[in-house]
C-alpha cells in the first residue's frame, strides 16, 4: 500500500482501462453489459472476497479487548506493577503481593467493564445499522436488483442515478449528462462530467481529475444517469489505498479534546509527584519505604475509573438511544447530540407529513386542465433518476386519472436529468407516429426562463412580460396557501437527428402548473417548543421558496422577523450572516453550498451543531455540523455522512434520543 495519494501511479492504475474505447474495453476484460450470472457471481467472490475496505471492517472482540487493555491509565498501573515486583517480591525477604493484587484486580475490574460495554455497545449499534444498510442496484441474470455493497464483486454492472453512492472504481459504459462530486478524494467542490469514452491520450492523464470515464468508490452522483462496469473492489480501489489518510475522521470535538487534556494532564501530575514524594521522604526513610511510599500516591491520585466511566456511560446511552429509534453511528457523537444547542433542518418530512399530494393542475390562467396532469405524468413516469415524492405523486394521480394506459403509445428516446442548478428535468418521448415531443418540469422561475410561448387551450400565442407576471402572481398565492408550484412546458418541433443536453431547454411552450400540498406534521409545533424548552435553538434551512416556507413554519409555531433567502446570504460576509443568524431562524431557496455555509459560521461562532437532513444536497452539512442526522429513508450519501441515524424522521423521536442522552 502507498503512503500518499501522490505515491499512487494513477496512469499505471487506470489509464488503460480509462482510455480504451467502450467496445475494446469490454471485448479486452471480456465483460458483457448484461451482468454477471448467479455461478459467475459467487465464483468471483470467492476470487476477490467482499467489497470492504480492511481498515473499514467490524472489529473483533480480541480488539476490544486490547484496545481497553491498554489504555493510558491501564499502561501506567502496569508500569507501577513491575516496580512493585521489585520492591515487595524481589528485594524483601518475606515477599508481600497485596499491592500488586490490589493493583491487578483494579485492571482487570476496569479492563473487563470498559470491554463489555463497549463490544456490547458496538455490536447493538452494528446490528441497528443492517436496517439501514447501504444498497446499490446492479444487473444480475439479466434482472435489476439491490444488493448491500459488500456483495459488488468485479465484472457487475452498477445502475447509476442522481444520489447514488459509487460502490466500487466503476468504468463507464453508459451514461447520460453524468455528473460526480469527486471532493472526498480531490477537495474540490465543482461535480466532474463522466463520459462513455475518454477524450484524452494515456499520456495526458497525471491525476485522479483527468480519468473521464472512471468513478471511483465513496465518490457520489450529483446528477445523470449511468451504466458502469466494476473493474476495482475493497482495497484495490483508488479509495482504499489511501484509506489511512482518509480515516481520519472529522477533528476531535471539544469533548474529545477535554477528556484528552484531562488525562495528560493527571498523568503529568502522577508521575511529577512520585520523585518529589520520593525526595521529601528518602531522608528519614529507606529508600524502598520511601518509593513505594511515592508509588502508593501515585496509585492514590491515579483516576482508575474516569476512562471507564466515559466509554460507559457512552456505550450505554448508545443502547438507550437505539430503544428510541435512534442509531449511533459512532460513539463520540453522543456527547455532541446532548450538548446541542442549535438543530438546523429541512422543512419536507421534518416540520411537514412528507406525504406529498398533487391538488391543483392549471392552466395558465388559473383553470383545471387535464392536459397539465397528461405532460406532468409523462414526464414523472419515463425520468429514470431518483423518484421523488413530488414524482411519486405525480404518478399516483395520473394512474387515478386512468393514464397508466397511455404510457404504451409513447417510447422514450432520451432524459435530460434534474441538478440542482437548473431545478429542472426534461424526457423526450415519441408517439406511435413519430412524432418527438420535449416535456419538462421545474421550479416556476427556471421554467419561464426558457419559455417564449404559451399554449392555452392548444392555442399557442406569445409569452408576454404581462402573462409572465401574472404566472408569477398565481404560483405566489398558491404558495401562501402551503402549496409547492412546479411549472410544466413542451417543444414539438424538434429536428429527427437532434443531440439533446441542457442546451436543448429553449424555446419552449408554456403550458401551465400543478401544486401540490404537503401538510405540516401535527406533532411538529409541540416538538418545536419542547426542544426550546431544552435549550435548543431550532433553525429551518430549506431550498423550497420564502412563501410556502413561511406558510408551514407558521402552522408550527416557527417564529422568525423576517425570511433570509439563499441570494441575498450570497452579497454578505461571514460577519454580517452570523448577526442576522442570531436574530432569523428561517432562510429559504439555499443552495448545498449555501446551507454548508450557514452551518460552518454557526459553529465559528460557539455553538454546538446538529443538522438533520436526507437528500443530495445535505450532505455536505452533514458532514460539516458538530452532529450530522439522517433518517433511514435517506439517499445513500446522505446515510453514509451523518453521525447519527433516526429511524423515524420526527422530532419527537430526534428529542427522546436527546432526552435519553
Amino acid at each position: 500500500m502507498q503512503n500518499s495519494k501522490e505515491d499512487l501511479n494513477i496512469k499505471e492504475l487506470y489509464g488503460k482501462q480509462c482510455v480504451l474505447p467502450k467496445e475494446d474495453f469490454l471485448k479486452k476484460y471480456n465483460l458483457t453489459i448484461n451482468g454477471l450470472s448467479s455461478q459467475e457471481t459467487q465464483d468471483l467472490l470467492h476470487k476477490y472476497g467482499i467489497n470492504q475496505i480492511s481498515q473499514s471492517k467490524s472489529k473483533k472482540w480480541y480488539n476490544y479487548f486490547f484496545e481497553s487493555l491498554f489504555s493510558p491509565f491501564n499502561i501506567i498501573l502496569l508500569g507501577i506493577t513491575l516496580v512493585l515486583l521489585y520492591t515487595d517480591v524481589i528485594i524483601p525477604e518475606t515477599p508481600n503481593y497485596a499491592n500488586i493484587i490490589v493493583i491487578f484486580i483494579l485492571v482487570t475490574a476496569s479492563t473487563f467493564l470498559e470491554f463489555f460495554e463497549e463490544f456490547r455497545s458496538n455490536k447493538a449499534a452494528e446490528k441497528l445499522k443492517e436496517l439501514v444498510g447501504t444498497t446499490s442496484s446492479v444487473i444480475r441474470d439479466g434482472k435489476k436488483i439491490n444488493i448491500p455493497i459488500h456483495n459488488i464483486t468485479i465484472g457487475d454492472v452498477v445502475l447509476l442515478s442522481s444520489g447514488s453512492m459509487i460502490p466500487a472504481d466503476l468504468r463507464i459504459i453508459e451514461a447520460k449528462d453524468l455528473y460526480v462530486s469527486q471532493s472526498s478524494l480531490t477537495g474540490e467542490s465543482d461535480a466532474v462530467k463522466k463520459s462513455i469514452n475518454s477524450e484524452l491520450d494515456i499520456n495526458n492523464i497525471n491525476s485522479i481529475t483527468d480519468l473521464d470515464t472512471i468513478c471511483f468508490m465513496g465518490t457520489n452522483v450529483i446528477s445523470g444517469t449511468a451504466k458502469g462496469i466494476v473493474i476495482k473492489i475493497a482495497n484495490d480501489t483508488y479509495f482504499g489505498k489511501i484509506a489511512h489518510t482518509l480515516t481520519n475522521g472529522k477533528p476531535k470535538t471539544a469533548f474529545q479534546q477535554g477528556v484528552q487534556s484531562i488525562s495528560k494532564l493527571l498523568i503529568k501530575f502522577m508521575l511529577i509527584m512520585i520523585p518529589i514524594v520520593f525526595i521529601l521522604t528518602a531522608w528519614k526513610h529507606e529508600p524502598i519505604t520511601a518509593f513505594t511510599f511515592a508509588v502508593a500516591i501515585a496509585i492514590g491520585i491515579t483516576p482508575l475509573l474516569l476512562p471507564v466511566i466515559l466509554s460507559s456511560s457512552l456505550s450505554k446511552g448508545a443502547i438507550k438511544m437505539s430503544k428510541k429509534k435512534t442509531i449511533v453511528k459512532s460513539l463520540d457523537s453522543i456527547q455532541s447530540f446532548g450538548a446541542m444547542n442549535i438543530l438546523c433542518t429541512d422543512k419536507t418530512g421534518t416540520l411537514t407529513e412528507d406525504k406529498i399530494v398533487l391538488e391543483k393542475y392549471l392552466d395558465i390562467n388559473g383553470n383545471e386542465d387535464i392536459r397539465i396532469l397528461k405532460h406532468a405524468f409523462l414526464n414523472s413516469y419515463f425520468q429514470t433518476g431518483l423518484k421523488g415524492n413530488i414524482d411519486k405523486a405525480v404518478i399516483s394521480r395520473g394512474i387515478e386519472n386512468k393514464m397508466d394506459i397511455i404510457t404504451s403509445k409513447y417510447k422514450k428516446i432520451d432524459e435530460i436529468p434534474f441538478d440542482f442548478s437548473r431545478r429542472r428535468l426534461s424526457v423526450i418521448v415519441t408517439d406511435q407516429n413519430g412524432k418527438k415531443q420535449m416535456i419538462t418540469k421545474g421550479a416556476v422561475e427556471e421554467i419561464l426562463n426558457i419559455c417564449t410561448l404559451i399554449d392555452y387551450k392548444g392555442e399557442i400565442s406569445k409569452l408576454t412580460k404581462e402573462i409572465k407576471e401574472n404566472v408569477k402572481k398565481m404560483s405566489t398565492n398558491l404558495n401562501k396557501d402551503g402549496l409547492r408550484v412546479i411549472a410544466i412546458c413542451q417543444k414539438n418541433d424538434i429536428a429527427q437527428d437532434t443531440i439533446f443536453n441542457v442546451n436543448s431547454e429553449k424555446n419552449m411552450v408554456l403550458l401551465g402548473f400543478i401544486g401540490f400540498l404537503d401538510p405540516p406534521k401535527g406533532s411538529a409545533k409541540a416538538a418545536i417548543e419542547k426542544l426550546n424548552n431544552s435549550g435548543i435553538r431550532v433553525i429551518v434551512l430549506t431550498g423550497d421558496n420564502a412563501e410556502v416556507t413561511k406558510c408551514v413554519c407558521d402552522k408550527v409555531n416557527l417564529k422568525s422577523k423576517k425570511i433570509i433567502l439563499g441570494n441575498e446570504i450570497d452579497k454578505l460576509s461571514d460577519q454580517a450572516v452570523i448577526r442576522i443568524l442570531k436574530k432569523v431562524n428561517i432562510f429559504a431557496k439555499l443552495s448545498p453550498i449555501q446551507k454548508a455555509r450557514i452551518v460552518r459560521l454557526l459553529k465559528e461562532d460557539g455553538n454546538i451543531v446538529g443538522f438533520m437532513g436526507d437528500g443530495i444536497n445535505d450532505s455536505p452539512s452533514l458532514i460539516n455540523s458538530d452532529v450530522g442526522i439522517s433518517v433511514d429513508t435517506a439517499v445513500d450519501i446522505a446515510k453514509e455522512s451523518a453521525d447519527i441515524i433516526l429511524l423515524e424522521k420526527d422530532l419527537n423521536v430526534l428529542l427522546d434520543g436527546v432526552t435519553e442522552r
